[in-house]
């Protein structure tokens, strides 16, 4: 039974850890906004890519070979998004989004590949942007909502810890009628 537990609460912990990366940004139309992304480890990186689900094949912003690919960039993001370092620099891979409008609230994914790898997704954003005048965000690149992480953690962790705590009262319950 102590292993059930132990396993429950293992699977708890990678669930909490992992949807804490999610990210909520909400931003005035206006603003630019910068959403942050960070690659794990020190290989080089030789493409990022910046996406959004609802744009079919079209990516937002494409950094292959030291340089913007154009090609199959969405028309809306020409002239309007930059990568924060260009250089990468400890893997900063943020993606600049300069006078964000309405039309780009949605879902950013961020993937990158480096040497010897496939391109990986290593990032997860919603922006959510409001007319001009009725966002609390502020003037700096919106304000970010970490809240979604720490909600979902918590619904898992319900889900999870409640069948365990009765599976276990069953368990004792079941060993002192044996007892008995």
């Amino acid at each position: 039974m102590s292993a059930l537990i132990t396993s429950l609460c293992s699977t708890l912990m990678f669930a909490v850890f992992v949807s804490a990366d999610q990210k909520n940004i909400t931003a005035e139309s206006g603003q630019d906004v910068t959403l942050t992304s960070r690659a794990p480890n020190n290989n080089k990186i030789i493409v990022v890519e910046w996406s959004r689900a609802d744009l079919e094949s079209h990516h937002v912003l494409l950094y292959r070979d030291g340089q913007f690919d154009p090609d199959g960039q969405h028309p809306s993001f020409k002239n309007r998004v930059d990568l924060q370092d260009r250089q990468m620099k400890d893997g900063d891979v943020s993606l600049i989004l300069k006078n964000v409008m309405i039309n780009d609230t949605g879902t950013y994914e961020c993937r990158v590949q480096r040497q010897r790898e496939i391109l990986s997704l290593i990032t997860s954003v919603y922006l959510h942007v409001d007319p001009p005048g009725q966002s609390g965000g502020n003037k700096d690149g919106g304000r970010e909502d970490g809240s979604l992480g720490l909600k979902i953690g918590l619904s898992v962790c319900a889900v999870l810890l409640v069948p365990a705590v009765v599976g276990f009262l069953i368990y004792r319950k079941h060993k002192q009628q044996q007892m008995i």
